[in-house]
């Protein structure tokens, strides 16, 4: 049986003895553990610690901290994913999948097609959820950094920050948009990109044009159309195999 993998939001050091808080032991107990049992810790800050269960009480555990593994499972491919926001269980799975499949960064935008449209004082609460998705997820796959999930706004309000280069090579999900094997001939070493994908009604020609300004180039998966949730995962497992390490 594997072990357990949690995720610890306080930095760790190999030889410590470690608290954790009720919530976080809520979550040893659904693994059954019991002390004496040894788990793997990580913080989100590179690698993960093995551990080993001192005390379970109902409110509380403590851990003894056994050694370092400075393992890393990151993809080469740094992908931010800038995602239109979907209803409820569909934008937990994008974010779930896409952590599965190594994006670093998840910015979930407002578009002129979109259903879901947030209050400014419902937006942090989402987005915290979000982040939660994308822990459990780093606990399930084996990463040991946690994307960013950043606050959700309207796309007008992130173009500056796509436009700029550092994003790296920009990429939007549009019908009739090349193939993402034409890209990766054009851009045998591509290292950075953003990939843009509409919620559930598509992107406008408006946005669609307004990417292409921001350096995007449009990139299309085949000939049938995908619902939101299903051109992520396709999309960003095609730029994984194309140049990060699905291939192995």
């Amino acid at each position: 049986m594997s072990r357990a993998r949690i995720h610890v939001d306080t930095p760790l050091a190999a030889g410590a003895t470690l608290t954790l808080p009720a919530e976080t032991t809520q979550h040893l107990k659904a693994f059954r553990l019991r002390p004496g049992d040894e788990l793997v810790l990580f913080d989100g800050r590179g690698g993960e610690y093995r551990a080993r269960l001192e005390a379970l009480e109902r409110r509380e555990a403590r851990l003894a901290l056994l050694g370092h593994h400075p393992v890393e499972r990151e993809s080469p491919l740094a992908l931010t994913l800038v995602q239109g926001v979907a209803r409820g269980e569909r934008m937990d799975f994008t974010v779930q999948k896409a952590v599965e499949l190594g994006v670093r960064r998840i910015v979930p935008v407002f578009t002129d097609n979109g259903v879901v449209r947030l209050e400014a004082r419902r937006r942090e609460k989402r987005r915290q959820h979000w982040q939660r998705v994308a822990v459990a997820a780093c606990e399930q796959c084996g990463r040991n950094r946690v994307p960013e999930v950043a606050p959700p706004r309207p796309l007008a309000e992130v173009w500056p920050e796509l436009a700029g280069g550092e994003a790296g090579q920009g990429l939007v999900l549009t019908p009739g948009g090349r193939s993402l094997r034409a890209l990766a001939d054009a851009h045998p070493e591509l290292r950075r990109a953003w990939l843009l994908i509409g919620p559930e009604g598509g992107l406008s020609d408006a946005e669609v044009a307004r990417a292409c300004e921001a350096g995007a180039e449009p990139v299309g998966l085949g000939p049938r159309i995908l619902r939101t949730e299903t051109a992520g995962i396709t999309a960003l497992a095609a730029l994984q195999l194309l140049h990060g390490d699905l291939a192995g």
